[in-house]
């Protein structure tokens, strides 16, 4: 697992004094697999909110589908993908607090998990209104490319692939900026009480100074996300719980805490 740099990491980000950057932990390419099976384990001690939380997340793309079937617009294909990214790691606070519930010895409950966002509520919405930000500026470049598209060609695969993977390529940029601002910026601002700022940067110091682990990391979620949409989202309902607990469980891995370490 994790271990404390022997000099601690200085970089643009914890000398930017915007605000506090709680000190990370060097991390090990084989970590994030560690973090998966803990997650793993956490599912298996609340398998029925795990379920709950999984149907959720799978509802989501389930009615984007619906809403693309109703409208015929294919196009909004990749920037629904992308928002779904975005908001993913918002959405996540639940099951956050299921693995910290979990690991403090106590019962998991849902309506305990609901109000996951309102312990630090200012921070976390603001965290929500960040991604939401990001979100709404990722479909208005989304809508520059669908407006580039003829309106004269038919709606075929060989049509829409320069379109789509261009959106991709674009999307893509815009995940990997999502993902640098809030690897773990929720669960910091659920265990602690500091502003967005200091989540954030906590984050991205976190990440920038973990860029080979992280990157490890960053791939498997997108896998994840690859295999839910290939199995018409159903897969949604057993990785996206699995990849939220294991997020906690890299959270206090990698960043340092005061309170005695679970991993040694």
């Amino acid at each position: 697992m994790s271990q404390s740099f022997k000099d601690a990491p200085q970089n643009a980000i914890t000398d930017s004094r915007i605000a506090r950057v709680i000190p990370c932990r060097q991390l090990s390419i084989s970590d994030p697999i560690t973090w998966l099976k803990l997650g793993f384990q956490d599912a298996m001690r609340a398998p029925i909110l795990t379920l709950i939380f999984g149907v959720f997340f799978a509802a989501i793309p389930w009615f984007i589908t619906y809403l693309v079937k109703l409208t015929g617009w294919h196009l909004v294909i990749m920037p629904a993908i992308v928002c779904f990214m975005l908001i993913g790691p918002f959405l996540a606070a639940g099951l956050y607090d299921i693995s910290w519930e979990l690991e403090k010895g106590h019962k998991p409950s849902l309506w305990h998990s609901i109000k996951a966002v309102k312990r630090n509520a200012v921070n976390e919405w603001g965290l929500g209104i960040l991604l939401m930000v990001l979100m709404i500026f990722w479909l208005r470049v989304a809508s520059l490319i669908h407006a580039l598209y003829p309106p004269y060609l038919d709606e075929n695969y060989s049509n829409l692939f320069p379109f789509l993977a261009l959106g991709g390529v674009i999307g893509a940029g815009f995940t990997l900026l999502v993902f640098f601002l809030s690897a773990f910026t929720q669960p910091i601002l659920m265990e602690r009480k500091v502003d967005l700022a200091t989540a954030v940067l906590t984050s991205m110091n976190a990440v920038w100074s973990n860029k080979i682990p992280m990157l490890f990391w960053a791939s498997i979620i997108f896998v994840s996300v690859l295999i839910g949409f290939a199995t018409q989202f159903f897969g949604f309902i057993v990785l996206m719980p699995l990849i939220g607990f294991a997020t906690w469980h890299g959270y206090i891995d990698c960043i340092e805490v005061k309170r005695k370490r679970l991993y040694a």
